[in-house]
């Protein structure tokens, strides 16, 4: 019995499957985004005709970290390693670069876990229903991209002082669009906006910070590419000694709890702003880490499985984004001796994965790890969603300087230090635990038996691992019922 799909509306499925097929929409499972060579030849030989971010079904099969963009098909994982005359560290730390998924992101996966499933199942019926996506930013972007290649409508749910490049693009994919009141922190106001829209049963609310399709998709698809990322380096003497995730709805970490069963001696560490440190302090205010909104700790976050809480300061993410992306910045970090080819990537991070940078270098400083080990962390997307940043940053501070360029490589990077760091222990993590009683029992509906039962680590091994069976098994069938057998 799926913890998850609670009925099956047949009635529903087969109208909705003869939609996709009117539609020509084939739904990959879980197992060919994890694993393109599954993807039937068939559909792979139609990719190189369709743009990465074409509104065209065939891109359900780009929501993968595999997609080569020279060929159209797929290729390697798509990584990026962090030279070490950037870090600073001994250290080699490797990050997947989300800026290669339709969207430029790769939460675009996450609401495909969380909208599919449902889908198939019947409970979500896109002749009746509208898919409302709360998000910072990157998710209901995703959700708008799955609503748009699945014939489905979105409503997008966002704060308003996200950056101008996400509402124009919501705006032109044609998603309703709804701005609530505050920043990347202001989750609270997003949940209210929720319990609005809830009142008309029209409104289907994928909250991705309780909707464990979230984490499902990571476990089962970012893990394995990070896994796959690490065994490319090729070298059987190293190690896989963290991984870094910045915490937001707490589905990337999710990929962690896969890592630390391949390599039991991995640590995942979860990141934050300095600004709002829920994690380490059980504190709260806005910062400008756009895509990582918190004051609470989400319902899919496994924080048993969490060894330690690093929080960042926002400004040294925004000096980062300027040192990265201005040519001032890329001749100073030249002048450090980082290679051509690496400058010439890192516009593939964008705040966060700046943010996840930041902290893999406080945690190697922390734990004191050797040349041996690996940190894999995940670049969610790039500075292409933060062009007016970098503008209102030139505006308010002025033109970008050499002598700027030195201090942020000097400050934030060879400087960053092991303070605001927290290694968690058993009752620490037993009192974040404890902090879901506040947002989800109080506030949101859950009740006291469910979140004991997210305590119990067997509860997460069901879901992660059993559940993608079930949503595996739910898409065959539907794609079946629309006239598409496997090959």
């Amino acid at each position: 019995m799926s913890r998850i799909i609670k009925k099956i509306n047949p009635d529903v499925v087969r109208r909705t499957a003869r939609r996709c097929s009117e539609r020509g929409v084939v739904i990959p499972t879980f197992a060919q985004l994890r694993d393109p060579k599954l993807v039937p030849e068939s559909i792979q030989a139609r990719l190189p005709a369709v743009r990465m971010n074409e509104v065209h079904p065939l891109n359900l099969f780009r929501i993968s970290w595999k997609n080569d963009p020279a060929s159209g098909r797929y290729g390697a994982v798509n990584c990026l390693e962090i030279p070490r005359e950037i870090t600073g560290i001994r250290a080699r730390v490797v990050g997947l670069v989300g800026s290669a998924f339709p969207t430029g992101a790769h939460k675009v996966g996450a609401a495909f876990g969380c909208l599919v499933p449902r889908l198939v199942s019947g409970e979500f019926d896109p002749d009746v229903h509208k898919a409302a996506w709360p998000s910072t930013g990157n998710y209901c972007r995703g959700g708008a991209f799955d609503c748009a290649l699945l014939g489905c409508t979105a409503i997008a749910i966002l704060p308003a002082q996200m950056s101008r490049e996400r509402f124009e693009w919501l705006k032109g994919i044609g998603a309703e669009v709804i701005a609530t009141p505050g920043c990347e922190s202001n989750v609270k106001e997003i949940y209210d906006k929720c319990w609005e829209l809830k009142r008309d049963p029209v409104n289907v609310i994928f909250n991705q910070f309780e909707e464990f399709g979230n984490p499902i998709f990571h476990y089962n698809v970012t893990g394995p590419a990070c896994a796959e990322a690490f065994e490319a380096l090729g070298d059987p003497h190293l190690r896989a000694a963290a991984f870094i995730s910045a915490t937001g709805s707490a589905g990337t970490i999710a990929a962690g709890d896969f890592l630390k069963g391949k390599y039991p001696g991995l640590r995942v560490v979860a990141t934050e702003a300095l600004q709002c440190p829920t994690l380490l302090r059980n504190g709260f205010g806005d910062h400008r880490i756009e895509g990582i909104g918190d004051k609470h700790v989400p319902w899919v976050h496994n924080v048993r499985n969490t060894d330690a809480v690093a929080a960042i300061d926002d400004e040294d993410c925004m000096r980062i984004l300027r040192l990265f992306n201005e040519p001032a910045g890329r001749d100073c970090l030249a002048a450090q001796g980082v290679p051509e080819a690496a400058l010439k990537q890192l516009h593939l991070l964008g705040i966060s994965g700046i943010c996840n940078v930041l902290a893999a270098i406080k945690t190697a400083k922390y734990f004191e790890l050797g040349e041996r080990d690996v940190i894999l962390t995940v670049f969610t997307d790039s500075s292409a969603l933060y062009g007016s940043r970098i503008t209102e940053l030139a505006a308010e501070r002025g033109a970008y300087r050499p002598l700027d360029a030195t201090r942020d490589q000097a400050g934030p990077l060879a400087h960053q230090g092991i303070d605001n760091l927290k290694e968690l222990g058993f009752h620490e993590r037993k009192a974040l635990h404890n902090l879901k009683y506040f947002t989800w029992v109080e506030q949101q509906g859950r009740t006291s038996r469910e979140l004991d039962e997210l305590w119990d680590p067997d509860t997460w091994t069901e879901l992660f691992e059993g559940e993608v069976g079930n949503f595996d098994r739910l898409i065959g069938e539907f794609n079946a019922a629309a006239g598409h057998r496997p090959s």
